[in-house]
């Protein structure tokens, strides 16, 4: 990842701090990588199922509660009462110690280490913490809904920084020199990564990361949401006259993109209720379109290596059609003309302008929208859905800084950073305010 702007010293610097982590007693369940899950706005109703299969304690029950019977506690409640119960049964234990966590995710040919910490939150006008993607309403305030019901950052955001300092020397020399001691969790999920965590408890070893990651940048690379909602809930306490606490920091992962460069992924959308038929016979008049394959792969293949502009797989999960090529006056009726002509290049801006509002009546905040970074599951949730999958080809991780530099924000859900961090390997307690 090429390096972002250099940090303006007298600005507040990141602020990257240990914290009391939350882990899995593995003596207490039937397997680590059971009791873990993605994170949760990557899990589909199907993959749910299957995590909360795995074990009674698997994390999908807390991030991802679901709605109980008429007249029984709402779904934060009993994410609440969860948390509480595996607490007090020793199913989930509190570390000690104010802990900086080294983790590493690996597979051959792969290989991502970082840090989970506590990272202070800022504005993004501070120009320290920099988000890339706007954010919607609706996911904010289930996630704060939950935030409050369970006092605790359940899963960390992926943060990436222009490294190359003294934290990336402290990561190698924990995971290849073991100066933490063995891990403190080992386990290999089901999407084939090891996972391994260590405990670094030297508060002499904390200084130097935080002295080394003040003057820096970083950049939200996953969990724009989450990040939201950890300032709407500082925001709260604020305004409650709180004072500093817990709320004012947010759980993360903070992955050196030197040593680690991270890979971008697509998200795709699929549309409830709309049939291939109608989707393509609104697009014709403005889109060109031709066969894409009979399969998934021939598809994917066909995408990769459309050459028009703005290319698109159109699918009801049977067929797949191409979308390519709009109109130029199509877009520059459909694309607001005070952004940016890089915002407008996009993808996901022509995605979103034109074909599902503009062609489909499909407006941003439609809930008929899902967003899955998952083809298969996006075919699956279209035929489910009786509606149809748009999938897409990913950005390139120097558009993302370009545009997070100046401040701009592309159209949400446009990136999928990775691979991202697991949730339940660690978590976060937020501790109430003092007595006054």
């Amino acid at each position: 990842m090429p390096a972002m702007p250099a940090a303006d010293h007298a600005r507040p610097g990141l602020v990257v701090r240990p914290f009391r982590g939350v882990r899995y007693d593995a003596a207490r369940v039937s397997d680590l990588a059971a009791v873990t899950s993605p994170p949760y706005d990557v899990i589909d109703p199907d993959s749910a199922s299957h995590l909360e299969d795995l074990d009674p304690h698997n994390i999908v029950r807390l991030i991802l509660p679901r709605d109980g019977a008429p007249g029984s506690p709402s779904r934060y409640a009993q994410a609440r009462s969860a948390l509480e119960e595996w607490t007090a049964d020793g199913v989930l234990r509190r570390d000690e110690k104010p802990t900086l966590y080294v983790y590493e995710q690996s597979t051959p040919g792969l290989s991502q280490r970082g840090l989970l910490a506590a990272v202070g939150l800022q504005d993004p006008v501070a120009g320290v913490i920099l988000p890339h993607e706007d954010v919607m309403p609706g996911p904010v305030a289930d996630r704060l809904e939950l935030m409050r019901a369970t006092s605790a950052n359940l899963e960390p955001i992926l943060l990436v920084y222009d490294g190359g300092g003294d934290t990336a020397r402290v990561i190698d020399d924990v995971v290849d020199g073991g100066r933490a001691g063995a891990p403190v969790v080992t386990t290999r999920t089901e999407d084939g990564l090891a996972q391994r965590v260590w405990a670094v408890t030297d508060p002499a070893v904390h200084e130097r990361v935080a002295r080394d990651l003040a003057p820096r940048q970083a950049l939200i690379a996953d969990g724009h949401h989450r990040y939201a909602t950890y300032r709407r809930l500082q925001a709260e306490h604020q305004a409650e006259d709180d004072g500093p606490g817990d709320w004012d920091l947010g759980l993360a992962m903070l992955v050196d993109s030197r040593s680690h460069p991270p890979r971008v992924q697509a998200i795709h959308r699929v549309v409830a209720g709309l049939s291939l038929g109608d989707a393509l016979e609104k697009a014709v008049p403005v889109f060109g379109t031709r066969p894409a394959g009979t399969d998934l792969v021939t598809a994917l293949d066909t995408l990769a290596g459309a050459t028009g502009r703005h290319p698109f797989v159109v699918t009801d999960g049977a067929e797949f059609v191409l979308v390519e090529d709009p109109r130029p006056d199509a877009l520059d009726d459909a694309l607001p003309a005070e952004r940016s002509a890089q915002w407008r290049s996009l993808d996901a801006s022509v995605l979103h302008a034109l074909l599902l509002e503009g062609l489909w009546d499909v407006p941003d905040d439609d809930p008929r929208t899902t967003y899955l970074h998952d083809v298969d599951a996006a075919l699956r949730s279209a035929v489910r859905l009786h509606g149809v999958a748009v999938l897409m080809r990913p950005v390139t991780v120097e558009v993302v800084r370009e545009m997070a530099a100046r401040g701009e924000r592309m159209p949400r859900k446009s990136t999928s950073f990775g691979p991202k961090p697991r949730t339940g390997l660690v978590l976060r307690l937020l501790d109430p305010p003092a007595p006054r």
